[in-house]
Protein backbone atom coordinates (compact mmCIF):
# COMPACT_ATOMS: atom_id res chain seq x y z
CA UNK A 1 0.00 0.00 0.00
CA UNK A 2 1.02 3.33 -0.89
CA UNK A 3 1.84 5.94 1.76
CA UNK A 4 0.31 9.07 -0.19
CA UNK A 5 -2.48 10.22 1.40
CA UNK A 6 -5.72 11.52 -0.40
CA UNK A 7 -7.69 13.99 2.04
CA UNK A 8 -11.71 14.04 1.15
CA UNK A 9 -12.69 17.60 1.58
CA UNK A 10 -16.07 17.10 -0.84
CA UNK A 11 -14.65 19.74 -3.10
CA UNK A 12 -11.26 19.03 -4.93
CA UNK A 13 -11.36 15.14 -6.10
CA UNK A 14 -10.09 14.36 -8.95
CA UNK A 15 -10.33 11.79 -11.50
CA UNK A 16 -6.94 10.62 -11.30
CA UNK A 17 -7.42 10.32 -7.93
CA UNK A 18 -10.37 8.23 -8.06
CA UNK A 19 -8.72 5.96 -10.59
CA UNK A 20 -5.54 5.58 -8.20
CA UNK A 21 -7.85 4.75 -4.95
CA UNK A 22 -9.15 1.59 -6.89
CA UNK A 23 -5.67 0.48 -8.09
CA UNK A 24 -4.86 1.04 -4.36
CA UNK A 25 -2.40 3.85 -5.25
CA UNK A 26 -3.18 5.92 -2.07
CA UNK A 27 -5.00 6.02 1.60
CA UNK A 28 -7.87 8.48 2.39
CA UNK A 29 -9.32 10.33 5.20
CA UNK A 30 -11.88 12.78 5.98
CA UNK A 31 -10.89 16.16 6.06
CA UNK A 32 -11.41 18.36 9.75
CA UNK A 33 -13.13 21.10 7.54
CA UNK A 34 -15.34 18.30 6.40
CA UNK A 35 -15.76 16.41 9.57
CA UNK A 36 -17.21 19.75 11.29
CA UNK A 37 -19.48 20.97 8.11
CA UNK A 38 -20.95 17.33 8.15
CA UNK A 39 -21.64 17.37 12.58
CA UNK A 40 -23.39 20.64 12.25
CA UNK A 41 -25.98 19.20 9.22
CA UNK A 42 -25.94 15.86 11.52
CA UNK A 43 -27.46 18.36 14.87
CA UNK A 44 -29.75 19.78 12.09
CA UNK A 45 -31.70 16.54 11.86
CA UNK A 46 -31.57 15.98 15.13
CA UNK A 47 -33.14 19.06 16.46
CA UNK A 48 -35.66 18.19 13.59
CA UNK A 49 -37.07 15.44 14.73
CA UNK A 50 -36.86 16.80 18.66
CA UNK A 51 -39.04 19.56 17.93
CA UNK A 52 -41.93 17.01 16.18
CA UNK A 53 -41.07 18.27 12.55
CA UNK A 54 -42.01 16.56 9.62
CA UNK A 55 -39.88 16.50 7.21
CA UNK A 56 -39.06 13.87 3.84
CA UNK A 57 -36.47 10.99 4.34
CA UNK A 58 -35.90 12.30 7.98
CA UNK A 59 -39.31 10.65 9.63
CA UNK A 60 -41.36 9.79 6.54
CA UNK A 61 -41.51 7.31 3.49
CA UNK A 62 -39.52 7.33 0.77
CA UNK A 63 -41.22 8.21 -3.28
CA UNK A 64 -44.89 7.28 -3.42
CA UNK A 65 -45.08 6.48 0.28
CA UNK A 66 -43.79 10.42 1.35
CA UNK A 67 -46.78 11.25 3.01
CA UNK A 68 -46.57 8.56 5.65
CA UNK A 69 -45.65 9.96 9.17
CA UNK A 70 -43.22 7.69 10.81
CA UNK A 71 -42.72 7.92 14.37
CA UNK A 72 -39.72 8.73 16.15
CA UNK A 73 -38.87 5.50 18.15
CA UNK A 74 -38.95 3.57 14.29
CA UNK A 75 -37.25 6.37 12.29
CA UNK A 76 -33.35 4.43 12.83
CA UNK A 77 -35.73 1.03 11.58
CA UNK A 78 -37.35 3.01 8.75
CA UNK A 79 -33.62 3.38 7.67
CA UNK A 80 -32.65 0.01 8.26
CA UNK A 81 -35.72 -1.17 6.19
CA UNK A 82 -34.95 0.93 3.20
CA UNK A 83 -31.30 -0.24 3.02
CA UNK A 84 -32.70 -3.79 3.04
CA UNK A 85 -35.98 -3.21 0.59
CA UNK A 86 -34.01 -1.04 -2.20
CA UNK A 87 -30.69 -3.80 -2.15
CA UNK A 88 -31.98 -6.21 -4.68
CA UNK A 89 -29.97 -5.29 -7.60
CA UNK A 90 -29.32 -8.25 -10.68
CA UNK A 91 -26.47 -9.54 -12.74
CA UNK A 92 -22.58 -9.71 -12.55
CA UNK A 93 -21.00 -7.86 -9.00
CA UNK A 94 -19.41 -5.03 -10.01
CA UNK A 95 -15.68 -5.10 -9.78
CA UNK A 96 -14.24 -4.64 -6.47
CA UNK A 97 -11.75 -1.79 -7.77
CA UNK A 98 -15.01 -0.08 -8.76
CA UNK A 99 -17.17 -0.79 -5.65
CA UNK A 100 -13.91 1.39 -3.93
CA UNK A 101 -14.33 3.95 -6.54
CA UNK A 102 -17.69 4.35 -5.83
CA UNK A 103 -16.98 4.57 -2.07
CA UNK A 104 -15.18 7.14 -2.23
CA UNK A 105 -17.25 9.16 -4.37
CA UNK A 106 -19.81 8.83 -2.54
CA UNK A 107 -18.27 10.02 0.56
CA UNK A 108 -16.51 12.72 -1.04
CA UNK A 109 -19.96 13.91 -1.95
CA UNK A 110 -21.51 13.07 1.86
CA UNK A 111 -18.15 15.18 2.99
CA UNK A 112 -19.84 18.36 1.92
CA UNK A 113 -21.87 18.58 4.62
CA UNK A 114 -26.06 18.75 3.40
CA UNK A 115 -27.01 15.30 3.57
CA UNK A 116 -27.34 15.13 7.52
CA UNK A 117 -25.28 11.69 7.90
CA UNK A 118 -23.12 11.56 10.97
CA UNK A 119 -18.84 11.78 10.13
CA UNK A 120 -18.15 8.65 11.59
CA UNK A 121 -20.19 6.61 8.78
CA UNK A 122 -17.86 7.95 6.34
CA UNK A 123 -14.68 7.09 8.30
CA UNK A 124 -16.22 3.26 8.40
CA UNK A 125 -16.23 3.77 4.50
CA UNK A 126 -12.71 4.90 4.42
CA UNK A 127 -11.60 2.11 6.69
CA UNK A 128 -13.08 -0.41 4.24
CA UNK A 129 -11.34 1.63 1.43
CA UNK A 130 -8.22 1.87 2.82
CA UNK A 131 -8.20 -1.86 3.71
CA UNK A 132 -8.75 -2.68 0.45
CA UNK A 133 -12.27 -4.35 1.53
CA UNK A 134 -15.44 -4.30 -0.42
CA UNK A 135 -19.07 -5.32 0.02
CA UNK A 136 -20.61 -7.55 -2.57
CA UNK A 137 -22.25 -5.19 -5.44
CA UNK A 138 -24.60 -6.53 -8.12
CA UNK A 139 -24.31 -4.15 -11.17
CA UNK A 140 -27.52 -3.80 -12.86
CA UNK A 141 -30.72 -2.37 -10.82
CA UNK A 142 -30.04 1.61 -11.23
CA UNK A 143 -32.27 3.92 -13.42
CA UNK A 144 -29.96 6.68 -12.97
CA UNK A 145 -32.40 8.79 -11.60
CA UNK A 146 -33.53 9.04 -7.74
CA UNK A 147 -29.83 8.20 -7.49
CA UNK A 148 -27.68 4.58 -7.83
CA UNK A 149 -30.56 3.09 -5.27
CA UNK A 150 -29.93 -0.43 -5.67
CA UNK A 151 -26.44 -0.63 -6.02
CA UNK A 152 -25.87 2.21 -3.38
CA UNK A 153 -28.09 0.05 -0.81
CA UNK A 154 -26.21 -3.06 -1.46
CA UNK A 155 -23.04 -1.17 -0.08
CA UNK A 156 -25.17 0.25 2.55
CA UNK A 157 -26.10 -3.34 3.39
CA UNK A 158 -22.40 -3.76 4.19
CA UNK A 159 -22.09 -1.17 6.44
CA UNK A 160 -25.05 -2.28 8.57
CA UNK A 161 -22.92 -5.79 8.60
CA UNK A 162 -25.64 -7.85 6.60
CA UNK A 163 -23.64 -8.18 3.37
CA UNK A 164 -20.59 -10.19 2.08
CA UNK A 165 -17.46 -8.43 1.18
CA UNK A 166 -14.46 -9.09 -1.09
CA UNK A 167 -10.86 -8.92 -0.09
CA UNK A 168 -7.51 -7.82 -2.16
CA UNK A 169 -5.21 -11.06 -1.30
CA UNK A 170 -2.11 -10.87 -4.02
CA UNK A 171 -3.15 -10.64 -7.56
CA UNK A 172 -6.98 -11.63 -6.91
CA UNK A 173 -9.69 -10.60 -4.50
CA UNK A 174 -11.04 -13.30 -1.65
CA UNK A 175 -15.11 -13.40 -0.52
CA UNK A 176 -15.30 -12.91 3.50
CA UNK A 177 -17.94 -12.56 5.84
CA UNK A 178 -19.33 -9.35 7.56
CA UNK A 179 -17.81 -10.52 10.54
CA UNK A 180 -14.70 -10.75 9.00
CA UNK A 181 -14.77 -7.75 7.47
CA UNK A 182 -15.07 -5.45 10.64
CA UNK A 183 -13.06 -7.34 12.02
CA UNK A 184 -10.17 -6.45 9.89
CA UNK A 185 -10.85 -2.73 9.99
CA UNK A 186 -11.21 -2.78 13.85
CA UNK A 187 -14.92 -1.75 14.04
CA UNK A 188 -18.44 -2.76 14.16
CA UNK A 189 -21.39 -2.00 11.81
CA UNK A 190 -23.14 1.10 11.41
CA UNK A 191 -26.11 1.58 12.91
CA UNK A 192 -27.97 4.33 11.07
CA UNK A 193 -29.87 6.74 12.31
CA UNK A 194 -32.75 9.53 10.99
CA UNK A 195 -32.09 10.30 7.06
CA UNK A 196 -28.61 7.99 7.07
CA UNK A 197 -29.96 5.17 5.00
CA UNK A 198 -30.97 8.09 2.66
CA UNK A 199 -28.10 9.77 2.05
CA UNK A 200 -26.15 6.69 1.56
CA UNK A 201 -28.40 5.28 -1.53
CA UNK A 202 -29.75 8.43 -2.88
CA UNK A 203 -27.03 9.95 -5.40
CA UNK A 204 -25.05 9.19 -8.47
CA UNK A 205 -21.53 7.00 -7.47
CA UNK A 206 -22.31 4.53 -9.71
CA UNK A 207 -22.59 6.44 -12.56
CA UNK A 208 -19.90 8.31 -11.46
CA UNK A 209 -17.60 5.50 -11.11
CA UNK A 210 -18.27 3.76 -14.84
CA UNK A 211 -17.88 7.20 -15.91
CA UNK A 212 -14.40 7.91 -14.38
CA UNK A 213 -13.20 4.42 -15.75
CA UNK A 214 -14.69 5.14 -19.14
CA UNK A 215 -12.64 8.51 -19.56
CA UNK A 216 -9.68 7.42 -17.93
CA UNK A 217 -9.92 4.33 -20.66
CA UNK A 218 -11.08 7.07 -23.77
CA UNK A 219 -7.87 9.55 -22.76
CA UNK A 220 -5.58 6.51 -23.79
CA UNK A 221 -7.21 5.49 -26.69
CA UNK A 222 -7.98 8.51 -28.61
CA UNK A 223 -3.80 9.31 -27.94
CA UNK A 224 -3.05 5.81 -29.11
CA UNK A 225 -5.26 6.78 -32.13
CA UNK A 226 -3.28 9.25 -33.13
CA UNK A 227 -0.54 6.83 -32.73
CA UNK A 228 -2.08 4.25 -34.48
CA UNK A 229 -2.51 6.96 -37.40
CA UNK A 230 0.87 8.03 -37.66
CA UNK A 231 1.64 4.85 -38.01
CA UNK A 232 -0.35 4.07 -41.13
CA UNK A 233 0.66 6.75 -42.79
CA UNK A 234 4.40 5.17 -42.50
CA UNK A 235 3.36 2.00 -43.36
CA UNK A 236 1.48 3.17 -46.59
CA UNK A 237 4.14 5.66 -47.81
CA UNK A 238 1.63 7.94 -46.79
CA UNK A 239 1.60 12.01 -47.24
CA UNK A 240 1.94 13.79 -44.25
CA UNK A 241 0.50 17.18 -45.94
CA UNK A 242 -2.75 16.63 -44.46
CA UNK A 243 -1.07 17.38 -40.67
CA UNK A 244 0.37 20.49 -41.38
CA UNK A 245 -0.58 23.28 -39.18
CA UNK A 246 -1.88 26.04 -41.55
CA UNK A 247 -4.31 23.62 -42.92
CA UNK A 248 -5.84 23.52 -38.93
CA UNK A 249 -5.09 27.00 -38.09
CA UNK A 250 -7.54 27.75 -40.95
CA UNK A 251 -10.09 26.16 -39.13
CA UNK A 252 -9.04 26.39 -35.47
CA UNK A 253 -11.74 24.16 -33.55
CA UNK A 254 -9.53 22.64 -30.75
CA UNK A 255 -9.50 19.10 -30.88
CA UNK A 256 -8.89 18.98 -34.65
CA UNK A 257 -5.42 21.08 -33.82
CA UNK A 258 -4.68 18.78 -30.84
CA UNK A 259 -4.75 15.97 -32.70
CA UNK A 260 -3.07 17.21 -36.07
CA UNK A 261 -0.29 18.38 -33.82
CA UNK A 262 0.20 15.04 -32.07
CA UNK A 263 0.10 13.24 -35.58
CA UNK A 264 2.65 16.06 -37.15
CA UNK A 265 5.37 15.81 -34.11
CA UNK A 266 5.00 11.44 -34.20
CA UNK A 267 6.18 11.90 -38.13
CA UNK A 268 8.48 13.92 -37.86
CA UNK A 269 12.41 12.87 -39.31
CA UNK A 270 10.94 10.60 -41.54
CA UNK A 271 13.30 8.18 -43.83
CA UNK A 272 10.12 6.86 -45.62
CA UNK A 273 8.68 9.99 -46.33
CA UNK A 274 11.56 11.47 -47.64
CA UNK A 275 11.92 8.62 -50.10
CA UNK A 276 8.52 9.08 -51.81
CA UNK A 277 8.39 12.75 -51.63
CA UNK A 278 7.96 13.07 -56.19
CA UNK A 279 5.69 9.71 -55.95
CA UNK A 280 2.33 10.35 -57.85
CA UNK A 281 0.07 10.00 -55.19
CA UNK A 282 -2.13 12.84 -55.18
CA UNK A 283 -4.27 12.36 -51.99
CA UNK A 284 -4.78 9.72 -49.54
CA UNK A 285 -8.39 8.29 -48.12
CA UNK A 286 -10.12 10.50 -45.93
CA UNK A 287 -9.48 7.29 -43.05
CA UNK A 288 -5.98 9.03 -43.46
CA UNK A 289 -6.14 12.34 -44.13
CA UNK A 290 -9.42 13.45 -41.90
CA UNK A 291 -7.58 11.47 -38.92
CA UNK A 292 -7.64 15.10 -37.07
CA UNK A 293 -10.98 16.31 -38.23
CA UNK A 294 -12.48 13.17 -36.81
CA UNK A 295 -10.53 12.80 -33.80
CA UNK A 296 -10.97 16.38 -32.77
CA UNK A 297 -14.05 16.35 -31.61
CA UNK A 298 -13.59 13.32 -29.42
CA UNK A 299 -10.95 15.55 -27.74
CA UNK A 300 -13.63 17.92 -27.10
CA UNK A 301 -16.06 15.83 -25.50
CA UNK A 302 -13.68 13.95 -24.02
CA UNK A 303 -12.19 17.74 -22.07
CA UNK A 304 -16.16 17.92 -21.41
CA UNK A 305 -16.55 14.89 -20.00
CA UNK A 306 -13.84 15.47 -17.46
CA UNK A 307 -15.12 18.84 -16.71
CA UNK A 308 -18.83 17.56 -15.98
CA UNK A 309 -17.56 14.68 -13.96
CA UNK A 310 -15.31 16.60 -11.89
CA UNK A 311 -18.36 18.67 -10.98
CA UNK A 312 -20.61 16.09 -10.53
CA UNK A 313 -17.93 13.98 -7.87
CA UNK A 314 -17.41 17.02 -6.12
CA UNK A 315 -21.14 18.13 -5.33
CA UNK A 316 -24.02 16.74 -3.58
CA UNK A 317 -26.47 14.16 -5.09
CA UNK A 318 -28.56 13.06 -2.57
CA UNK A 319 -32.33 14.47 -1.35
CA UNK A 320 -33.13 16.14 0.84
CA UNK A 321 -30.94 18.53 1.41
CA UNK A 322 -29.68 20.51 4.63
CA UNK A 323 -28.95 23.84 4.78
CA UNK A 324 -28.11 26.19 7.97
CA UNK A 325 -29.78 29.86 7.14
CA UNK A 326 -28.17 33.08 8.30
CA UNK A 327 -30.42 32.76 11.79
CA UNK A 328 -29.10 29.49 12.19
CA UNK A 329 -31.99 27.35 12.05
CA UNK A 330 -32.21 24.32 10.01
CA UNK A 331 -33.86 23.76 6.80
CA UNK A 332 -34.67 20.56 4.56
CA UNK A 333 -35.27 21.10 0.84
CA UNK A 334 -36.35 19.09 -1.32
CA UNK A 335 -34.78 18.65 -4.73
CA UNK A 336 -33.82 16.66 -7.55
CA UNK A 337 -29.71 16.63 -7.46
CA UNK A 338 -29.96 13.20 -7.48
CA UNK A 339 -30.98 12.95 -11.33
CA UNK A 340 -27.92 11.36 -13.90
CA UNK A 341 -29.16 12.98 -16.67
CA UNK A 342 -25.75 14.99 -17.28
CA UNK A 343 -23.72 12.02 -16.64
CA UNK A 344 -26.32 10.11 -18.98
CA UNK A 345 -26.41 12.43 -22.27
CA UNK A 346 -22.40 12.84 -21.72
CA UNK A 347 -22.09 8.87 -21.79
CA UNK A 348 -24.22 8.59 -24.90
CA UNK A 349 -22.07 11.26 -26.81
CA UNK A 350 -19.43 9.31 -25.90
CA UNK A 351 -20.38 6.17 -27.02
CA UNK A 352 -20.86 8.27 -30.54
CA UNK A 353 -17.26 8.79 -30.16
CA UNK A 354 -15.63 5.16 -29.09
CA UNK A 355 -17.70 4.06 -32.53
CA UNK A 356 -16.05 6.74 -34.93
CA UNK A 357 -12.36 5.85 -33.67
CA UNK A 358 -13.76 2.29 -34.11
CA UNK A 359 -14.88 2.83 -37.41
CA UNK A 360 -11.96 5.01 -38.98
CA UNK A 361 -9.53 2.67 -37.39
CA UNK A 362 -11.17 -0.12 -39.11
CA UNK A 363 -10.79 1.51 -42.67
CA UNK A 364 -7.22 2.09 -42.00
CA UNK A 365 -6.80 -1.52 -41.35
CA UNK A 366 -8.67 -2.29 -44.42
CA UNK A 367 -6.12 0.39 -46.27
CA UNK A 368 -3.00 -1.75 -44.50
CA UNK A 369 -4.93 -4.88 -45.95
CA UNK A 370 -4.68 -3.83 -49.62
CA UNK A 371 -1.81 -4.12 -52.15
CA UNK A 372 -3.12 -1.17 -53.60
CA UNK A 373 -1.94 1.02 -50.53
CA UNK A 374 0.53 -0.91 -48.83
CA UNK A 375 2.38 -2.31 -51.74
CA UNK A 376 2.95 -4.97 -50.85
CA UNK A 377 1.23 -9.03 -50.29
CA UNK A 378 -2.29 -8.66 -49.86
CA UNK A 379 -3.14 -9.47 -46.31
CA UNK A 380 0.15 -8.78 -46.03
CA UNK A 381 0.79 -12.45 -46.26
CA UNK A 382 4.02 -14.29 -46.87
CA UNK A 383 2.80 -16.53 -49.46
CA UNK A 384 -0.56 -15.53 -51.12
CA UNK A 385 -2.89 -17.67 -51.86
CA UNK A 386 -1.03 -20.20 -49.58
CA UNK A 387 -1.35 -18.45 -46.62
CA UNK A 388 -4.50 -15.53 -45.38
CA UNK A 389 -1.73 -13.68 -43.98
CA UNK A 390 -4.18 -10.90 -41.25
CA UNK A 391 -6.88 -11.32 -43.29
CA UNK A 392 -9.28 -12.04 -40.33
CA UNK A 393 -8.01 -9.00 -38.28
CA UNK A 394 -10.21 -6.72 -40.45
CA UNK A 395 -13.07 -9.40 -39.76
CA UNK A 396 -12.62 -9.16 -35.90
CA UNK A 397 -12.56 -5.29 -36.04
CA UNK A 398 -15.82 -5.43 -38.13
CA UNK A 399 -17.05 -7.50 -35.58
CA UNK A 400 -16.03 -5.63 -32.72
CA UNK A 401 -17.75 -2.10 -34.73
CA UNK A 402 -20.56 -4.13 -35.17
CA UNK A 403 -20.74 -3.99 -31.28
CA UNK A 404 -19.51 -0.87 -31.29
CA UNK A 405 -22.95 0.41 -33.14
CA UNK A 406 -24.91 -1.32 -30.96
CA UNK A 407 -23.79 0.27 -27.86
CA UNK A 408 -23.56 4.30 -29.72
CA UNK A 409 -27.56 4.04 -29.88
CA UNK A 410 -28.88 6.68 -27.15
CA UNK A 411 -29.69 5.48 -23.63
CA UNK A 412 -31.47 8.39 -22.13
CA UNK A 413 -34.54 7.78 -24.87
CA UNK A 414 -35.27 4.58 -23.14
CA UNK A 415 -37.32 6.39 -19.76
CA UNK A 416 -39.48 3.99 -17.66
CA UNK A 417 -41.52 6.05 -15.15
CA UNK A 418 -41.70 4.22 -11.87
CA UNK A 419 -42.18 4.55 -8.45
CA UNK A 420 -46.49 5.41 -9.12
CA UNK A 421 -45.71 7.85 -11.42
CA UNK A 422 -43.59 10.25 -8.51
CA UNK A 423 -40.12 9.00 -10.30
CA UNK A 424 -41.79 9.60 -13.62
CA UNK A 425 -38.83 10.82 -15.40
CA UNK A 426 -35.11 8.67 -15.15
CA UNK A 427 -31.99 9.10 -17.15
CA UNK A 428 -31.18 5.44 -17.37
CA UNK A 429 -27.17 6.82 -16.56
CA UNK A 430 -25.74 3.68 -15.06
CA UNK A 431 -26.59 1.63 -17.93
CA UNK A 432 -25.32 4.70 -20.42
CA UNK A 433 -22.28 4.83 -18.08
CA UNK A 434 -21.39 1.15 -17.97
CA UNK A 435 -21.56 0.56 -21.69
CA UNK A 436 -18.64 2.30 -22.63
CA UNK A 437 -16.45 0.11 -20.54
CA UNK A 438 -17.52 -2.43 -22.79
CA UNK A 439 -17.13 -0.05 -25.65
CA UNK A 440 -13.57 0.45 -24.36
CA UNK A 441 -12.48 -3.07 -25.46
CA UNK A 442 -13.86 -3.47 -28.30
CA UNK A 443 -11.74 0.06 -29.20
CA UNK A 444 -8.62 -1.33 -28.20
CA UNK A 445 -9.46 -4.16 -30.55
CA UNK A 446 -9.71 -2.20 -33.23
CA UNK A 447 -6.91 0.09 -32.61
CA UNK A 448 -4.54 -3.01 -31.49
CA UNK A 449 -5.29 -5.15 -35.18
CA UNK A 450 -4.41 -1.26 -37.00
CA UNK A 451 -1.37 -1.22 -35.06
CA UNK A 452 -0.48 -5.33 -35.39
CA UNK A 453 -1.00 -4.67 -39.63
CA UNK A 454 0.95 -1.63 -39.17
CA UNK A 455 4.33 -3.05 -37.79
CA UNK A 456 3.75 -6.02 -40.18
CA UNK A 457 4.20 -3.07 -43.15
CA UNK A 458 7.35 -1.36 -41.19
CA UNK A 459 9.04 -4.80 -40.99
CA UNK A 460 8.81 -5.12 -44.98
CA UNK A 461 10.09 -1.79 -45.25
CA UNK A 462 13.73 -0.73 -45.55
CA UNK A 463 13.80 2.99 -44.34
CA UNK A 464 13.33 3.74 -41.40
CA UNK A 465 9.75 5.70 -40.02
CA UNK A 466 9.84 8.87 -38.22
CA UNK A 467 11.52 9.02 -35.24
CA UNK A 468 7.92 8.80 -32.77
CA UNK A 469 6.84 5.60 -35.30
CA UNK A 470 10.16 4.36 -34.06
CA UNK A 471 10.11 4.53 -30.71
CA UNK A 472 6.05 2.99 -31.25
CA UNK A 473 7.08 0.22 -33.66
CA UNK A 474 10.05 -0.63 -30.48
CA UNK A 475 7.22 -0.97 -28.47
CA UNK A 476 5.39 -3.11 -30.19
CA UNK A 477 8.40 -5.23 -31.26
CA UNK A 478 8.68 -6.64 -27.30
CA UNK A 479 4.76 -7.72 -27.86
CA UNK A 480 3.78 -9.08 -32.00
CA UNK A 481 6.26 -11.84 -32.74
CA UNK A 482 7.87 -11.90 -36.24
CA UNK A 483 5.25 -13.45 -38.39
CA UNK A 484 6.57 -15.59 -40.95
CA UNK A 485 4.03 -18.03 -41.29
CA UNK A 486 -0.02 -18.09 -40.15
CA UNK A 487 -0.74 -18.16 -36.94
CA UNK A 488 -3.16 -17.27 -34.50
CA UNK A 489 -3.41 -13.77 -33.30
CA UNK A 490 -5.90 -13.66 -30.71
CA UNK A 491 -3.28 -13.42 -27.76
CA UNK A 492 -1.79 -11.11 -29.73
CA UNK A 493 -4.18 -8.83 -30.41
CA UNK A 494 -5.82 -8.93 -26.55
CA UNK A 495 -1.81 -8.39 -25.40
CA UNK A 496 -1.85 -5.02 -27.50
CA UNK A 497 -5.06 -4.07 -26.80
CA UNK A 498 -4.80 -4.31 -23.51
CA UNK A 499 -1.63 -1.85 -23.58
CA UNK A 500 -3.62 0.46 -25.24
CA UNK A 501 -6.32 0.88 -22.89
CA UNK A 502 -3.94 1.30 -19.92
CA UNK A 503 -1.60 3.30 -21.22
CA UNK A 504 -0.39 5.98 -23.93
CA UNK A 505 2.48 4.34 -26.00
Amino acid sequence: MSSKEIVLSGHDLTIEEVIEIGSGGCIVRLSEDARERMQITRSAIDSILESGGVVYGVNTGFGALSSVRIDNDEVAKLQENLIRSHACGVGENMKPEHVLMMMVIRANSLAIGNSGIRPEIVDVILQFVNARICPIIPRIGSLGASGDLAPLSHLALGLIGESDFQEEYGQGWNTITSDTAFTKIGNNPVELQAKEGLSLINGTSQMCTFLCQAITDLDNLLYNANVAVSCTVEAIKGSHKPFDSRIHDSRPHLGQQHCAKQIRLLLQNSEINQSHIDCDRVQDPYSIRCAPQVHGPVYELLNNAKSLLSIEFNSVTDNPLVFINDDGSPEVISGGNFHGQNLAIVADNLAICYHELGSISERRTNLLLSPNWSGQNAFLANSEGVESGLMILQYVSAACLSELHLVANPVTTSNVPVSMEKEDHVSMGATATFRLLEAGFNLSTILSNELICGLVCLRNISQKPSQGVQIVKGKLDTIVPQIDTDMSLSHVTELVAKELISTKL
